[in-house]
């Protein structure tokens, strides 16, 4: 499903694990490797003492953006959040690298974002990195490694870890119709990218995530990545279409002035399958209009921001999604098996949500 060979996989128990792998393994090798050079006095290292940096944008998931945070409160870690551009919605590629200090030891930028559905330009960013890493070299300064959370891309788009050419990629199952349980990728794991485990144990998955393998959930997770090795261009093909024809109704229904796509960025592609909207009305917040749906079943944004309450999602905000807008906005996600008559019952139960909120019915 993603390019790579089965001996650089490694099974983890979903999305947040692996991605906390990641991040634990960056400051383990980084601290590795500084202290490896520790006894060449003729060449000081230019990071000695200094802490690892990480380099992440401002719309990622918590999984990571929450563990970079605990790093640096702990002192363990430096890190900066890139801003997105609020014309493209991508994190851009002069801005990723403008924050390259000695000390980056990882870049982790998501491939798809998992609210606005944006592609991230993760393979003009790995051949920028892969440049630097040469003169890094050079220098005596750690190599800067790179990772992906592909969660919301599987299943949606092809994703190639060649094409990508990431260090790692973090998977996740539920996301294209497999069990609750993930992956992670790393390239010439143990040998090109060390990993370091989190957890100690039976030694299972080589020592680099031991504890009984979920067997029944790893065989579920094979087959749906075979199904979507075969079908990807026909998901992603259905899948735009019936967006697109969600998108056209609601225009239809609601008027283009009432209507703001939060995730219409010119020049960035975007997933099949997203669809964030914002209906206009001073009393139609994204949360008051979806508890007045009896049909249609949504979010307004990401499931680990449900903690918001009224306040818009960051992700959007940081878009560039002016507050009024972003605090109305409704995610709506279109899937495999999702039809046009779908679509019209659901553009119905938002309109008659809207009417009872506006006080016409």
């Amino acid at each position: 499903m993603i390019g790579g060979k089965p001996r650089d996989v490694v099974f983890t128990s979903g999305g947040t694990e692996s991605n906390n792998l990641v991040i634990r393994s960056a400051v383990r090798t980084f601290h590795e490797n500084e202290a490896s050079r520790g006894g060449a006095v003729e060449h000081p290292s230019p990071v000695e003492g200094a802490a690892p940096h990480f380099i992440t944008s401002t719309v990622e998931h918590d999984s990571i953006s929450l563990p970079l945070q605990h790093l640096a409160k702990e002192q363990v870690a430096a890190v900066t959040f890139v801003p997105v551009s609020k014309v493209s919605g991508q994190v851009e590629v002069d801005d990723v690298l403008a924050a390259v200090r000695p000390t980056t030891c990882l870049v982790t930028i998501m491939l798809a974002n998992n609210e606005t559905g944006v592609i991230m330009p993760v393979p003009e960013i790995s051949r920028r990195i892969a440049a630097l890493n040469q003169k890094r070299a050079a220098s005596g300064l750690p190599h800067v490694l790179l990772h992906t959370d592909a969660a919301q891309a599987l299943g949606k788009r092809r994703v190639d870890v060649e094409d990508l050419g990431v260090d790692f990629l973090t998977i996740v199952g539920h996301k294209f119709y497999g069990p609750r349980i993930g992956a992670l990728y790393v390239r010439g794991l143990g040998e090109l990218t060390p990993l370091y485990p989190m957890l100690f144990g039976g030694g299972q998955e080589r020592n680099f995530r031991p504890g009984t393998e979920n067997t029944p959930m790893i065989a579920g997770l094979g087959k749906a990545a075979e199904l979507v090795t075969k079908n990807c261009e026909a998901y992603e093909a259905h899948m735009r279409d019936v967006r697109d024809y969600l998108e056209e109704r609601l225009e239809a229904e609601f008027g283009k002035k009432r209507i703001h796509f939060n995730n219409r960025f010119p020049g960035a592609e975007r997933l099949p399958n997203t669809c964030n909207v914002s209906i206009r009305g001073p009393q139609l917040q994204g949360r008051l209009v979806l508890a007045q749906c009896r049909t249609l079943l949504a979010s307004v944004g990401a499931a680990c921001h449900s903690d918001l309450g009224d306040q818009p999602s960051p992700v959007l905000l940081s878009c560039g999604i002016p507050f009024a807008v972003a605090k109305n906005a409704l995610r709506l996600s279109v899937g495999r098996s999702t039809t046009r008559a779908e679509v019209e019952l659901a553009v119905q139960d938002l309109k008659q949500a809207v009417a009872r909120l506006e006080g016409q019915a």
